[in-house]
């Protein structure tokens, strides 16, 4: 079953309140249980402005509503209440007579005033209902009669704050956004020496045309309504209300209390005469100016860039409509008269104002354009980069409060302060901004300076791996730095920076000469193990004096040798494991040492070194460890093999051949002795060295072609066969024989060559 609004009449079109009538709706809502928790909503506007049917949609009541198909007419009479169905708490509605009805008369607006102030009176929140294109008008805003009610109101009752809520109905075109300060501004003025209600302003379509866009919008409106008296809720101000108990006798006491106040009677006829003949004039003059030819033309100009002389134009144009306005009303009431001059007066200027906000805009726009043009060529010439600031920025300045000057209108008084505030803020900006970027540039300038000055020998020192290479690198940082300081504080000082702000970017470069160390010491310590390797085969390659080692047997400790390249090694893994930028002395080496080379400590297996910070750390205690045991497993191969060289060398220089090698040699040497020494004597007659010569070279080839068997394998069998081969060939240059023995030297002699070649050779 559908929950009734148990709509009744309050208060009759003659101005008798309906007691009982009110007293029975009371009992059928309960109202009376509800303490204070309830609220009451009435809607005031003008006759047929859609007021009963937006409560019926707002709040599900039944309200009359007017019969579109037979004209516009006045539907509600008096005032009439009923219960909001669904609306949490209690809420009631009151829809009260159109104003500017014609049933009531042209003269008779008394009964307006008395019901729009019981409801202000009564009503937590009141909807004052207005078409949307009478926004800006006067009489049809219901201004005159609100300004009128909230003065006696306050003379009346006590002060409570009401929520006024505007409905604007059948928006337009216009945006919202434009038509909310209108109102809010009319309600200011009203309430200039009272305090001022909550003001929330709505606008809603058109019912007629667009129902289905009216309803979503109702609804949207209906949520505003549930737990209206809830902190922040639309009832506003809860003070002054009464118990609902209470609600019927109270409401009673205010209509009578209005009813005998003599306050609300009308003005006087000559007053309303005046007042609707100044406005319509007002109305006339201000469309005319705004179809003026000459605001036109200067309106479309000034679109375009500062117009010469704007300030005179605009206000010759704006003084002939107001002369206009003057004399056409001359024979009307003063008072009215000036109101309504002052009216005109400011809806003109503010139709005026956009045009010379924008021709300020120009201005504003050429200045600033100027300071920018001005400060980036005259930075050229080589001036001081704050004294140029300081100078353009006048200049500028000046330039702008001129073009003000220009366009001032004298009965405006528009005041141009502000966007010279505006100016002065951009061009400070970007002062700001130029002078950051050059600073910028500075910096990034001397950062590459720097970097550039300190890769390279950054990265020979860490490859050298000595024991004083953090000192070193702590020198050249401090050294590099210095330099790249005293030429950029020499280049800033045109710049006047504060003595902070200088030391915040002195800061800045030396963090970047730190970082680019850091940052290479960590490239480095990637690439450690490939330095490591190298130093390893330097040292036990070379020698001190860079000569390559001969692994010849005896003349080289090849166990020593390799301690010695290891050392070497595992030295460069020590400078490498940690940044020392900081002068605080560490035991790596010595760990690593005692570690790895000595062991005489603990394996290594801690994250962290002592005395060390985390972020000063390259390579770990754990990852040491595990790149010493790949660098040893690498670079074993380079001593086993020099091991396995020296071994055969030692054996080629110990071999002796057999005993029946030496006897044959003997015997068989002798003969050639001889065969010699017979020689001898003619050799000796063509002088001593040549004998000592010739007979050398007879000799000579026969020892060498003795053949000698290969490092670690037994002679050759053919051996005595070789030897008498040799000798046999050696006397076949002196005597033929007739049985000559086959000259070859065997497959184990060519080997055993070959094998002592490579070890004289091998480095």
């Amino acid at each position: 079953m559908e929950e009734d609004c148990f709509a009744t009449q309050l208060i009759y079109g003659d101005g008798q309140f309906n007691r009982d009538g009110l007293e029975c709706l009371i009992k059928k809502v309960n109202l009376a249980d509800y303490g204070l928790s309830y609220a009451v909503v009435a809607i005031v506007g003008p006759q047929s402005s859609g007021k009963s049917t937006l409560l019926n949609h707002l709040f599900e009541t039944n309200f009359r509503e007017m019969d579109a198909y037979r004209g516009r007419s006045q539907t509600t009479k008096g005032i009439w209440i009923a219960k909001c169905i669904g609306i949490e708490p209690c809420t009631i509605a009151l829809d009260l007579e159109g104003t500017d009805s014609g049933e009531r008369g042209e003269d008779d607006t008394t009964f307006e005033k008395q019901s729009a102030l019981f409801a202000l009176a009564i009503s937590d929140i009141v909807l004052i209902n207005m078409w949307c294109h009478d926004i800006g008008r006067e009489q049809a805003a219901n201004k005159p009669l609100l300004k009128t009610v909230f003065q006696v109101m306050m003379r009346l009752f006590s002060p409570r704050k009401t929520t006024l809520l505007f409905v604007i109905r059948d928006k337009t075109k216009t945006p919202f956004e434009f038509l909310e300060p209108i109102l809010r501004e009319d309600i200011q003025k009203i309430w200039h020496a009272v305090p001022k209600p909550h003001v929330e302003v709505v606008a809603l379509s058109s019912y007629e045309e667009k129902e289905e866009k009216f309803k979503e919008e109702v609804a949207q409106l209906r949520q505003r309504f549930m737990h209206s008296i809830s902190p922040g809720g639309l009832a506003g101000d809860r003070r002054g209300v009464v118990s609902a108990s209470g609600f019927s006798f109270s409401a009673q006491q205010i209509w009578k209390d209005i009813k005998e106040n003599k306050d609300l009677d009308l003005p006087a006829h000559k007053v309303m005469v005046a007042t609707f003949r100044c406005e319509e004039i007002a109305g006339e003059k201000l469309a005319q100016l705004t179809l003026d030819e000459g605001w036109l033309a200067l309106e479309k100009a000034v679109e375009s860039g500062p117009i010469p002389g704007f300030g005179k134009k605009l206000s010759s144009i704006l003084e002939r409509y107001l002369s206009e306005y003057d004399s056409e009303t001359i024979y009307f009431d003063e008072g009215v008269r000036n109101v309504k001059r002052k009216q005109l007066e400011s809806k003109a200027l503010d139709f005026l104002h956009p045009a010379y906000i924008t021709m300020v805009g120009h201005l504003h726009s050429k200045a600033l354009e100027n300071f920018k043009t001005g400060v980036e060529n005259w930075l050229e010439e080589g001036e001081g980069f704050a004294a140029l600031v300081r100078a353009c920025k006048e200049y500028c300045i000046l330039e702008f409060d001129q073009g003000c000057a220009d366009a001032f209108v004298q009965l405006a008084g528009w005041d141009a302060s502000k966007i010279k505030e505006k100016l002065q803020r951009d061009i400070d900006a970007h002062a700001s901004s130029f002078c950051s970027a050059k600073l910028s540039d500075l910096i990034v300038n001397y950062e590459r300076q720097l970097s550039t000055a300190l890769t390279e020998p950054l990265e020979s020192l860490l490859e050298s791996g000595e024991r004083d290479t953090w000192t070193s690198i702590r020198k050249l940082l401090k050294r590099e730095t210095e330099a790249a300081l005293l030429e950029f504080l020499s280049a800033v000082a045109g710049f006047e920076l504060d003595k902070a702000d200088i030391t915040a970017m002195e800061q800045k470069i030396r963090d970047y000469a730190r970082n680019v160390v850091e940052r290479k010491a960590r490239e480095e310590a990637g690439k450690v193990l490939i330095r490591m390797k190298n130093r390893f085969s330097m040292v036990f390659n070379y020698g001190c004096d860079s000569i390559p080692r001969v692994w010849t047997a005896g003349k080289e400790d090849i166990k020593t040798i390799t301690k010695e390249a290891r050392s070497a090694s595992l030295k460069l893994l020590s400078v490498i494991a940690a940044i020392r930028l900081d002068e605080k002395p560490d035991k790596i080496e010595k760990i690593l040492f005692s570690s790895l080379m000595d062991g005489t400590t603990a394996p290594l297996a801690s994250t962290t070194w002592e005395e060390v910070p985390s972020k000063d750390t390259l390579l770990t205690p754990v990852r040491c460890k595990s790149l010493w045991k790949q660098f040893k497993a690498e670079t074993e191969n380079n001593v086993t093999r020099a091991l396995s060289y020296q071994k055969a060398c030692r054996r080629k220089n110990n071999w002796v051949p057999p005993m029946w090698a030496i006897v044959a040699m003997i015997v068989l040497g002798f003969s050639e002795l001889m065969l010699q020494l017979r020689n001898l004597d003619g050799e000796f007659r063509n002088g001593t060295v040549a004998a000592i010569l010739s007979v050398s070279s007879r000799f000579l080839p026969t020892v060498l072609k003795i053949p000698r068997p290969p490092p670690g394998l037994p002679p050759a069998p053919q051996a005595p066969q070789q030897l008498h081969s040799v000798v046999s060939q050696s006397f076949g240059n002196q005597t033929p024989q007739p049985n000559p023995m086959p000259n070859f030297i065997s497959e184990s002699s060519v080997s055993s060559s070959n094998i002592s070649s490579d070890c004289n050779e091998y480095s």
